[in-house]
């Protein structure tokens, strides 16, 4: 899976996915945590990283994450975003935001006519978002890539 580096910020640095290659890696489908069956050994299937984790290609960005304001979300200093900008902001998600001029990811909780961002990390205090903010929910995130 390709990407094209689209804009860097101090908080993300936004990639866009190249989808038109199709890049098929072996996948086993079970790994067992107990103990191993020899009928299961070597059991694998194709799988193309650009059709499991992105749904709407024209939609989809990437951004890597700089900053610990969501580690206890597990979303940490260096990780990838994947972020699809056609799925509706609802109460709970993990959205990247833009405010005051500023990208921030941060967890949505939307009241009736209020609207917090919160942090996954309690040095960090909750953001009230108010009509004084200029204010974009930008996508939602929805998958984690992890460097181990």
């Amino acid at each position: 899976m390709k990407a094209r580096k689209l804009h860097t910020h101090k908080t993300l640095i936004f990639y866009t996915p190249d989808i038109s290659s199709s890049i098929e890696i072996p996948l086993i489908e079970t790994i067992k945590a107990g103990f191993p069956s020899p009928a299961d050994d070597f059991i694998e299937v194709p799988l193309d990283l650009n059709k499991a984790l992105i749904k709407n290609p024209s939609a989809t960005f990437f951004a890597r994450v700089v900053g610990n304001s969501m580690q206890d979300a597990n979303i940490d200093d260096g990780d990838i975003l994947i972020i699809d900008r056609s799925i509706k902001p609802t109460d709970g998600k993990i959205a990247v935001c833009f405010v005051d001029g500023e990208f921030t990811v941060k967890r949505l909780q939307i009241r009736k006519n209020e609207c917090y961002l919160l942090p996954a990390n309690n040095i960090y205090k909750p953001i009230k978002v108010t009509a004084d903010n200029d204010f974009i929910i930008w996508g939602i995130v929805t998958h984690i890539i992890k460097a181990v």
